[in-house]
């Protein structure tokens, strides 16, 4: 195996996963920039995850290759209905965040896994047959090298998710929807003060990542696992939490750590075929991903500096 096939292998398993996170630490990062503190980001991708496979089974026949493609929308907006809880829950009844975005954590999958059991008898989905599968860019692909290793038989949903970093980045800091976000989570009070409804933008910035999110666990149920199952999304959520962190609270940063998870999961998948990796017991490369999770909040957590009001409940009267 010469050195452009092992390239290509990684870069293109590299954006497999990576697509999913990416989504859900964007997600992220406009609800904590909004002051809103999202650990429920995991539970989010799991009702993504299982509302994008059922449309995708029911729709299949209809709907044809756009299946998975609209299935991801349909999850985004289930995805956006569930995080309306954590938005209640932290906004207007003042709950601390983390225990209601671990709330979402715990309900989501039991929600879910009783509901396959209504809709199917069982606690899993059958298997979807439209899938996103792999994707080859016409003339790009063509080119000498590069056209091989990123745009021959990859994943079209990575590039959308990288157009969604860029297209994000813009928003939150170069619109006036951007600037009051960062102003609520930033000083609140300030921004209340200017005529800032504080409360609706964090509700926006909830919101949003909810769909995102949603959006996200659909594309890893429909491009990885193919089916939903309760052990379908167990984890990406919370490494899409860390990759937001890593990331600096900026889309950009985000879509770049989730990059490196991503190659750090796809190690687990394709290590084997790679010299040098090979010889690694297979139980070492799939518990990287996780590894290199704590590692990268032990180390980045206590120096990136996230919005001063983030995860501070905001009480109008003060």
């Amino acid at each position: 195996m010469n050195f452009t096939t092992i390239l290509t292998l990684l870069v293109s398993s590299m954006l497999i996963y990576a697509a999913p996170l990416i989504f859900t630490s964007i997600g992220g990062t406009f609800s904590e920039r909004g002051g809103i503190v999202n650990v429920g980001l995991e539970g989010i991708m799991v009702i993504g995850a299982f509302s994008g496979i059922v449309f995708n089974l029911t729709f299949a026949d209809s709907l044809g290759a756009w299946t998975p493609w609209i299935a991801c929308l349909v999850a985004g907006l289930v995805g956006l209905l569930f995080s309306l809880i954590h938005a209640v829950a932290t906004i207007n009844f003042r709950a601390d965040h983390v225990v209601s975005g671990t709330v979402l954590n715990l309900i989501a999958p039991s929600l879910a896994v009783f509901l396959c059991k209504v809709l199917y008898d069982h606690g899993q989905t059958d298997t979807i047959t439209q899938s996103f599968g792999r994707f080859s860019f016409p003339i790009l692909k063509d080119i000498p090298f590069l056209g091989r290793i990123f745009f021959n038989n990859t994943s079209l949903p990575a590039y959308v998710a990288i157009a969604v970093a860029f297209l994000s980045w813009f928003i939150i800091f170069k619109t006036r929807f951007g600037l009051r976000l960062r102003s609520v989570g930033e000083h609140p009070q300030a921004a209340d003060t200017l005529g800032i409804n504080v409360y609706a933008m964090r509700y926006y910035g909830v919101m949003i990542s909810g769909f995102l999110g949603g959006v996200g666990g659909a594309i890893y149920a429909q491009s990885i696992s193919n089916n939903f199952a309760v052990t379908t999304i167990a984890g990406p959520g919370f490494i899409a939490l860390a990759a937001m962190i890593f990331g600096r609270w900026n889309p950009i940063g985000a879509m770049l750590s989730s990059l490196f998870f991503g190659l750090s999961q796809s190690l687990a998948i394709v290590g084997g075929s790679i010299p040098g990796l090979s010889a690694v017991p297979s139980v070492y490369l799939q518990i990287a991903p996780y590894v290199l999770t704590i590692l990268v909040l032990a180390i980045f957590f206590g120096k990136a500096v996230a919005p001063k009001a983030d995860g501070i409940n905001y009480i109008k009267s003060k």
